[in-house]
């Protein structure tokens, strides 16, 4: 079995970065947001990574505008401003965002390839 890699400053794979947001392409096993696990989290990360790239003094802004569980792998957008994060959240709250999931499967399915389009609810 091959050991997870997580995140760090040196490998983190930046997909978009302007004035206001980043984009993260978070890896399985990567932590978006502290726990009480005390693993280091991808939100961390960023801030390390922005504070060196712009060699900023001092403490570096980002918020969490959402996550993905640590399992899960795929894109997460970090906000670099404060006035960003209120209108990046007010986005995914008000549904105004669209989400893709694809899923790996270890064996061909039976059927034909088809789309499943429906909602997710929690039970």
């Amino acid at each position: 079995m091959s050991e997870k890699i997580v995140s760090t400053v040196a490998n983190l794979q930046v997909l978009y970065e302007d004035n206001h947001i980043i984009a993260i392409n978070k890896r399985v096993g990567d932590l978006v947001q502290g726990d009480k696990t005390g693993d280091k989290p991808l939100s961390d990360i960023v801030k390390e990574y922005l504070k060196n790239k712009y060699s900023k003094p001092g403490e570096v802004y980002l918020g969490v505008v959402h996550r993905l569980d640590r399992p899960t792998t795929g894109i997460v957008i970090f906000a670099k401003t404060s006035k960003a994060l209120p209108r990046l959240n007010a986005l995914f709250s008000n549904r105004e965002t669209q989400k893709t999931y694809w899923a790996i499967v270890k064996n061909k399915p039976v059927n034909a390839p088809a789309t499943l389009t429906h909602f997710l609810r929690k039970n």
